[in-house]
């Protein structure tokens, strides 16, 4: 890979890597997040992703963020068995992997609009990374009580105890929080940058 092509392409992960950080999050258990950083499973997602440059086959973004949602999912692994110390289970691994999609799609249901639903999954996908890239600029209160409600399906109430708040000041986080995804979505209806 030339310099450019190799600039292009990290110029791309960078685009990702909120998406990514996203994804992580929803799939660790809250008890792990205290041994395992999202960011720093995202960091060698991408390094890992850079390295394997040349095996990635596709075209599209959704091709992209699939391609990228296998390597987060094999990272996850490694990092849950290595801080688990549990043998490795390619059932597991391959249950992350399906995890991984299905928040993605989560992660793109959040905020849609039935009257504007995505055409496509290059579409979708973009608009998960637009999400994604939304909700890891909210306040780490509301970002993650949004998380651990809409994918650990926490109660308001486990989220108050997790949280050491009470179960009113919960349900506005999240009010506020999605109040503050939508407006941020609804001013960048382009893809990221």
């Amino acid at each position: 890979m030339d310099t450019f092509a190799a600039s292009l392409f990290l110029e791309r992960l960078g685009e990702f890597r909120p998406y990514l950080r996203v994804l992580a999050g929803m799939q660790l258990d809250p008890m792990l997040k205290n041994r395992i950083d999202p960011s720093d499973v995202v960091q060698q997602t991408l390094l890992n992703a850079h390295r394997a440059a040349s095996q990635f086959r596709g075209t599209s973004d959704a091709e992209f963020a699939g391609w990228l949602r296998q390597i987060l999912a094999h990272e996850l692994t490694r990092q849950m068995r290595d801080h688990c110390r549990a043998r490795r289970d390619v059932t597991r691994e391959r249950s992350i992997q399906h995890a991984l999609e299905a928040s993605s799609l989560r992660l793109e249901q959040i905020l849609i609009d039935d009257a504007v639903a995505p055409d496509s999954l290059a579409s979708r996908n973009e608009r998960a990374v637009q999400i994604a890239k939304a909700l890891t600029s909210l306040p780490d209160r509301q970002r993650e009580a949004i998380e651990l409600h809409y994918w650990h399906h926490h109660s308001l109430q486990e989220i108050a105890d997790l949280q050491q708040k009470s179960k009113s000041t919960v349900a506005g986080a999240i009010r506020r929080g999605l109040k503050a995804l939508q407006s941020r979505l609804d001013g960048s209806d382009s893809p990221p940058t």
